[in-house]
C-alpha cells in the first residue's frame, strides 16, 4: 500500500469499507473514466456498483436501511472514488448532503419517506441554491415561494444542478414572505422546498422543467443542469422540517459537510496526479537517465507528495471535528481551501513531468487539468473560504483591549 495520505485510528468495519471501495475504484472505475469521460457520458454501471456497496447509504443511520456511518468513513470514502474520477464523487455529493439535511433537520414523516429509499440508492438527491445572477450572494435568491391553501407555488429560475437530470428529489431553496414581514433579513425569510421529479430532461412534473446538461470544460459524465419554476406546486408536508424561513440555515449546515466532501475529492484527484506523474517519471528517460533521477523532477515530486498529505491531514480533522458535534466550519472551510489549491498545483505539477504527452488526451493526467479548476469554485470559492476563515479566526482570537 501507497505510504501517502493513510489515516490513523481507523476500526476495523471502517478498514474494510475503505479496502472495497478503493478495490471497486481500481477495477470498475479507473480503468474506464477517461473513456467516458472523453464521451461525457453518464457511468450508469459504476453507480449501480457503488449502489450494491451500499455507498449511497454509507451514512444514513441503520434504522433507515443505511449503514451509520461517520463523516469521516464517507469522506475517506469520496477520496478513493474521486482518485478514479471526480465526476462519480460529485454524482454521490448531492445525493448525500440532501440526505444529511432530511437527517439533521426533515420532519419524522419526511425521514420515513425518503431515507430508506436514498439509502438503497432507488431515490437520487439534488440540491439547489445557485441562480444565473448569483452564486455566492445566497442572500439575493429571487426565486419565490407564495402559499396557496395547503400548497406553495414555486416560480424562478435555478442554475448549476448537479445531478438534475439523474435525480428523483431535490432540495431547492426559495425565498418565501408567508410569516416574515417586510423588512426581515433575508436569510431569515429563505425556505428549502423538497421537489419530488421524474428523471429526465424536459417538464419532468408540471411546472418543473430540466432544460439539459451544460456543456462543460471538465467534470463531465455527471450531469450539471439548469432548473426552471413555472406555476410549480408543492405540499405543505414537503417544506424540510416543516416550517418556513429556516431554509438558509438548513442549506448552510449541508453545505458544511459538502466543503469537507470537495477537500476530500481534492485530496483524490492530487493522489492519482501524483501517482501518475511518480510512475511517468520512473518510465521516461532524457539524458540517458530516467527523469526521476534528475533532481529538477525529484524537487517537483517532492513538493506534491508533501502537498498531498497536508490536505489530506486537513480533511481528516475538519471530519472528525465534525464527527465530534463540536462547529467545525473553521476547519472545513481551511481544509476545502486548501486540498482544492493543493489539488491544481499537483495536477499542473504532473501535467508538467508528462511534457508533451499531457496535452495528449490518450494520457489520463489531461482529463485530471480539466478537472481540478472546478474544486475552486465548488461548495463556495477560494475567496469565500477565505471570508469565513478570517471572520472565525477574529471570533477566536478577539483582541481584548
Amino acid at each position: 500500500m501507497a505510504r501517502l495520505a493513510q489515516t490513523h485510528g481507523l476500526t476495523d468495519v471502517q478498514q474494510e469499507i475503505l479496502s472495497t471501495v478503493r478495490d471497486f475504484v481500481d477495477k470498475e472505475i479507473i480503468p474506464v473514466a477517461t473513456e467516458l469521460e472523453h464521451r461525457d457520458e453518464y457511468p450508469q454501471a459504476i453507480v449501480d456498483g457503488l449502489k450494491e456497496l451500499g455507498v449511497f447509504g454509507l451514512m444514513i443511520p441503520e434504522e433507515y436501511g443505511g449503514l451509520g456511518e461517520s463523516l469521516l468513513t464517507y469522506a475517506l470514502c469520496v477520496e478513493e472514488i474521486a482518485r478514479g474520477w471526480m465526476s462519480v464523487s460529485g454524482i454521490i455529493n448531492t445525493h448525500f448532503i440532501v440526505a444529511y439535511m432530511l437527517k439533521q433537520h426533515g420532519t419524522q414523516e419526511q425521514k420515513d419517506t425518503f431515507l430508506p429509499r436514498m439509502a438503497a440508492g432507488e431515490v437520487r438527491g439534488a440540491f439547489s441554491m445557485s441562480e444565473p445572477g448569483l452564486g455566492s450572494d445566497v442572500s439575493a435568491i429571487t426565486s419565490k415561494a407564495v402559499k396557496d391553501g395547503d400548497e406553495y407555488v414555486l416560480n424562478g429560475q435555478k442554475m448549476w444542478l448537479t445531478n438534475g437530470g439523474t435525480s428523483t428529489l431535490v432540495a431547492v431553496l426559495v425565498r418565501s414572505d408567508e410569516g416574515h414581514p417586510e423588512g426581515t433579513a433575508p436569510h431569515k425569510s429563505m425556505t428549502t422546498f423538497l421537489v419530488e421529479k421524474e428523471p429526465g430532461f424536459g417538464e419532468v412534473r408540471p411546472g418543473l422543467t430540466i432544460p439539459g446538461k451544460i456543456d462543460k470544460m471538465g467534470y463531465k459524465g455527471v450531469d450539471t443542469t439548469e432548473l426552471i419554476m413555472d406555476g410549480l406546486r408543492i405540499p405543505a408536508n414537503r417544506v424540510l422540517g416543516g416550517a418556513t424561513g429556516r431554509g438558509f440555515y438548513q442549506m448552510m449546515d449541508g453545505v458544511e459537510v459538502g466543503r469537507v466532501n470537495v477537500a476530500a475529492r481534492g485530496c483524490g484527484v492530487a493522489q492519482r496526479a501524483f501517482e501518475l506523474g511518480v510512475s511517468y517519471a520512473q518510465q521516461r528517460h532524457t539524458f540517458g537517465k530516467p527523469i526521476a533521477q534528475h533532481q529538477a523532477i525529484q524537487f517537483k515530486l517532492a513538493e506534491m507528495a508533501t502537498k498531498v498529505e497536508a490536505a489530506h491531514a486537513m480533511m481528516v480533522n475538519a471530519a472528525r471535528k465534525k464527527d465530534s458535534g463540536e462547529r467545525n466550519d473553521l476547519e472545513a472551510g481551511m481544509a476545502k481551501y486548501l486540498a482544492s489549491e493543493y489539488c491544481k498545483e499537483v495536477v499542473e505539477d504532473a501535467f508538467r513531468i508528462h511534457g508533451g504527452y499531457g496535452f495528449s488526451k490518450e494520457y489520463e493526467i489531461e482529463r485530471l487539468y480539466r478537472e481540478a479548476p472546478m474544486l475552486l469554485i465548488g461548495e463556495g470559492t477560494a475567496e469565500i473560504q477565505k471570508m469565513i476563515i478570517g471572520r472565525r479566526l477574529l471570533e477566536e482570537y478577539r483582541f481584548q483591549g
